[in-house]
Order: C-alpha cells, then sequence, then structure tokens
C-alpha cells in the first residue's frame, strides 16, 4: 500500500499519510481550505489557541497515548485563551510527548493529524468541508479494503498451491512405487 494517498475534497488535494498503524491527514491542507497556503501555519496554530481544541487534544492523548504529559497539559489549558497565549504543533508535541498531531519538513511536509483530530479541525473550518472529508475518506478506505480483499485471496492461493506441490514433492511421489518403476 503506498504511504501517502491524495484525495480530493472540494476541489482541494489533502494528503492522507499511513503511519504505523493508523492514517493521519495533512491538515495543512485542508487549511488551504480556509486560506492560502502562505496562511496554512497561522490558521493552524490559531486553532491551536483554542480552548476546546486544546481540551480535545488532551482527552484525544489520555485515550491513546500512556506516555502523554498531562501536567504540561494542565500549564497549556489553563494558559488558553489569553491573548498573550500561543502554541505551536512542535511545541506541543514536544512538552506533552503527543502522538495525535506532528509537523514534517521538507517535499511531503505539514501538519498531520491522526483522522480524528483532523475531522474535528475540519469542523474548525467548515462543517461542510468536514462532511466531505469524512465522504472522501471513507470512499479511500473502501477502495483499499476492495484490494486489501483481493491480494489476501490471492496470497492465499498462492500459498495453498505451494503446499500442495510441496505434499505432491516430497511425500507423495518418494513413496510411490508407481513412480520408483518408471
Amino acid at each position: 500500500m503506498a504511504k501517502n494517498r491524495v484525495i480530493t475534497v472540494q476541489g482541494i488535494p489533502v494528503t492522507v499519510s499511513y503511519e504505523d498503524i493508523d492514517d493521519f491527514i495533512c491538515i495543512t491542507d485542508i487549511a488551504a481550505a480556509k486560506s492560502d497556503n502562505s496562511r496554512a501555519a497561522d490558521v493552524i496554530r490559531n486553532w491551536l489557541r483554542n480552548r476546546i481544541t486544546l481540551e480535545f487534544l488532551g482527552t484525544w492523548e489520555s485515550i491513546y497515548n500512556p506516555n502523554f504529559n498531562s501536567v504540561e497539559f494542565d500549564g497549556f489549558r489553563k494558559s488558553a485563551g489569553l491573548h498573550t497565549f500561543t502554541l505551536s504543533v512542535t511545541e506541543w508535541c514536544e512538552k506533552t510527548n503527543a502522538i495525535g498531531i506532528y509537523s514534517k519538513r521538507g517535499k511531503y511536509g505539514g501538519t498531520y493529524a491522526h483522522k480524528d483530530i483532523a475531522f474535528e479541525f475540519a469542523s474548525a473550518i467548515s462543517p461542510v468541508f468536514k462532511l466531505y472529508l469524512i465522504k472522501e475518506f471513507e470512499r479511500l478506505k473502501e477502495l483499499e479494503n476492495q484490494n486489501r480483499e483481493w491480494d489476501v485471496k490471492r496470497i492465499l492461493t498462492k500459498n495453498n498451491y505451494l503446499i500442495h506441490t510441496d505434499a505432491i514433492k516430497n511425500y507423495i511421489l518418494p513413496d510411490n512405487d508407481f513412480f520408483k518403476n518408471k
């Protein structure tokens, strides 16, 4: 399976990356629905400043991340909403050991978030965009599952063939008198 796939949501290409055992969606691409690409980082940073966003992220991390630093999270939660409060994705990850969102530099760079978090971010951008994002994401998963089902059947058939041919070579042919006399 390809590591990065692209879905198109309302004319905007959105990258979906497969990391370890789950999908992460590029919220930098989603932020492009709200503004031009040069301001996508600002849209994400402003979203992170929101108290409700931090509550959601903290709850998500508490559920899925055993190494989550809840003490640092409490400090962020108390400061959220203040005019002087700023928070970057990198700072969030470094101080809280977060695994649900990360920033990546380079050719395929951007801010990626677990699908649960990305859908929450899409809600902040536009509820309509969120619904189309979910629809396209589900369509991608259905296509992958169809391919995976075919792939599993192919692997099972191949292994079954190997088992049968090995059985014939190793067990039936050497002991069969018919083949010994020929």
